[in-house]
């Protein structure tokens, strides 16, 4: 199976709800590091699995949502906690309704918010 992927960056805020997690209860940042995998058994006609150029436009579209954003505040989470996992869920989620290609198979996002923590969530298209 080939697999090509693409990483950026952002800064987004949120605050934890519903349990006793110390200062991640308070309004912070957290700078976030995602990527985005996408998986496919075959290629297009050009010998690319999706076009790079057609990835980064569509993550850096999804990502302008979220930039500099309170995460709580979004209709995303409305309901939820804005843990790593929830948004792990809905960043791929979204991006697999932006790109569109025979070729794939499913999409990975693994989303870091900081250097040691991550969590990934993936979609079989």
């Amino acid at each position: 199976m080939y697999t090509v992927a693409v990483k950026r960056d952002f800064i987004a805020q949120h605050y934890l709800v519903g349990g006793d997690w110390g200062p991640e209860n308070d309004l912070h940042s957290h700078h976030y590091f995602i990527e985005v995998q996408l998986h496919g058994n075959t290629l297009d006609r050009h010998g690319y699995l999706v076009d790079i150029v057609d990835i980064e436009a569509n993550l850096d579209a999804l990502i302008a949502a979220y930039r500099d954003q309170t995460l709580n505040e979004m209709p995303a989470f409305a309901g939820l906690n804005p843990s790593i996992e929830h948004f792990s869920r809905i960043l791929c989620e979204s991006l697999a309704g932006r790109i569109q290609a025979s070729t794939l198979n499913a999409i990975t996002i693994q989303l870091w918010e900081n250097e040691i923590a991550w969590a990934s969530y993936r979609v079989e298209i």
